[in-house]
């Protein structure tokens, strides 16, 4: 191939207007012993493509290794599975057996301060809230009457 035409080529084919048989003429050019010493610098990319041609993928994995995780992890979801079902039974047992306790007394005295105990406990909290309100009582009490007095002293000015 003359160097002339082959420049053309090469022209074309970086701007992307060859066809694959002009490619193809180029390719041949750059892998025999007779290229231009000014195209050298050319002759890696051409000759890349036939190297990439000539390699060939090789699957490493086995293909029979899927098999035996699709069966591990099946056994795995099984035993996740019994898992929750056993901890729910034992759990829903648990709770219905603490709600049958409702807090029975078979002695009458003991029931009696039972019930004392939480009556004193409830009066006690209520007793707190109510010295809360009377609390904010006095302290509305108090700014009615710095309001009322601020009032009258802009309201006569």
């Amino acid at each position: 191939m003359e160097s002339v035409k082959t420049e053309n080529l090469l022209e074309k084919y970086f701007q992307g207007e060859t066809s694959i048989a002009e490619e193809n003429e180029l390719r041949n050019y750059f892998s025999s012993l007779n290229v231009a010493q000014h195209l050298e610098q050319y002759k890696p990319i051409f000759g890349y493509f036939s190297l990439a041609a000539a390699h060939q993928f090789t699957p490493e994995i086995p293909p029979q290794s899927k098999k035996r995780n699709v069966a591990w992890i099946s056994i795995a979801a099984s035993v996740v599975v019994l898992l929750g079902i056993g901890t729910y039974a034992y759990y829903s047992a648990d709770v219905v057996n603490k709600s049958q306790d409702l807090g029975t007394y078979d002695d009458p005295e003991k029931a009696f301060r039972a019930t004392q105990k939480a009556l004193s406990l409830l009066s006690d909290n209520v007793n707190v809230g109510i010295e809360s309100v009377q609390y904010i009582q006095e302290y509305q009490t108090t700014k009615d009457k710095i309001f009322i007095n601020t009032k009258k002293q802009s309201g006569g000015s």
